[in-house]
């Protein structure tokens, strides 16, 4: 399996390829990304990058030795960073007559049904237009509680919000290896395996692992994701000569995620893709089993507890008796009338709430399996 076969294309690149060691931002290696992604647009392939590096350049801008802490002092860097970030990638592209335009989301724009439509939306007329996307999470506005939490994740969600084959993960090793090579130096890179895989996550996170401080984990649960949309991810260092050439004319290097099972309906990828959800409902063991079983929607009878305050049409997580999420999905009721029938059959909900809006406390067609 190999990537030549892909026409859209998400590459994610990470602040160490495109600044020189927290110095500001590396034009040479900008320049070579972007005749890179030129060479694509040739070979007939699209392609969004999400693009790391704007809190240092601002760093840099403003004069700044070290990377601040404070959020407010992050998010002006950020603003300003920004503007040399998306100076450089626009002077560099139009060297091959190329357009780019900047995108900066948030989760909120994940969050939000209509807002992830214009995203959406947004992105395919730029593509159709052979504008290159630049993206990058809004970090001039986000906080901890909003954001998405890093490039990675915010590549595997642009990936599922396009239905791009699939995601291109630039960093600053050859791929995914077995065991730490800078700890084991008999470690493996891992050339296939199938994203999910509980297995890399262990090797990526396990307990002491170096690679998940240098987000090797992050990485293999955007391949996860971006698998759910039905897209394949390549992890492999982004100093490989034309790396992204030779991906998409087969050659096999890095680490190869594929994606094994079908694609996820739009809607509920978008359901899947929510990083944070309004509440909590908790199952007992059969209504879990006709959720995952038997495909069934959620009705309140199944429903033992509610936690959180929740409007009707807001996405809600479905945990089982252990607390493990199975699903989330679109609730029908609101959280205040949602504990006054829960544990309650369907026929009771109109004489308990006055009327009856949907037997369903959550439909099969608004809920996701995850």
């Amino acid at each position: 399996m190999s990537l030549s076969g892909a026409t859209t294309l998400v590459v994610k690149v990470g602040s160490s390829l495109v600044t020189e060691a927290g110095r500001g931002l590396d034009a040479e290696a900008i320049a070579r990304l972007a005749a890179q992604i030129a060479e694509l647009g040739k070979l007939g392939k699209r392609v969004i990058l999400v693009s790391s590096g704007a809190i240092a350049e601002g760093a840099q801008r403003l004069g700044w030795r070290r990377r601040p802490h404070a959020m407010h002092e992050l998010q002006a860097a950020a603003a300003v960073g920004q503007m040399g970030l998306v100076q450089c990638y626009e002077s560099r592209f139009r060297e091959h007559g190329l357009h780019t335009a900047q995108v900066l989301l948030t989760h909120a724009d994940m969050a939000d049904r209509q807002r992830y439509l214009n995203a959406r939306s947004t992105l395919r007329t730029l593509l159709a237009l052979g504008v290159v996307p630049v993206i990058n999470e809004n970090d001039t506005v986000v906080t901890d509680e909003i954001k998405l939490g890093d490039n990675d994740t915010l590549g595997a969600l642009v990936t599922n919000l396009v239905e791009a084959d699939a995601l291109v993960i630039l960093t600053d090793q050859a791929g995914l290896f077995d065991a730490d090579p800078r700890r084991v130096p008999g470690a493996k890179l891992v050339r296939s395996a199938a994203a999910g895989d509980p297995a890399l996550e262990r090797i990526a996170g396990g307990t002491g692992s170096a690679l998940a401080k240098g987000g090797m984990l992050t990485k293999v649960l955007a391949a996860k994701r971006a698998a759910r949309s039905g897209a394949h991810t390549v992890i492999v260092s982004g100093r490989e000569p034309d790396v992204l050439v030779r991906l998409a004319r087969g050659e096999a290097i890095g680490t190869l995620l594929s994606a094994g099972t079908a694609p996820l309906a739009a809607r509920k990828q978008w359901l899947a893709d929510h990083l944070t959800v309004s509440g909590r409902l908790r199952l007992d063991a059969g209504a879990v089993k006709a959720l995952v079983s038997g495909g069934k929607s959620l009705l309140p009878v199944g429903v033992i507890d509610c936690e959180g305050e929740f409007q009707r049409g807001e996405v809600v997580a479905c945990l089982g008796p252990e607390g493990r999420e199975v699903a989330r999905g679109l609730v029908n009721y609101a959280s205040d009338e949602t504990r006054r029938i829960l544990r309650r059959p369907s026929s009771e909900i109109e004489a308990i709430l006055g009327y009856l809006g949907e037997p369903e406390l959550i439909h099969r067609d608004n809920l996701v399996l995850l």
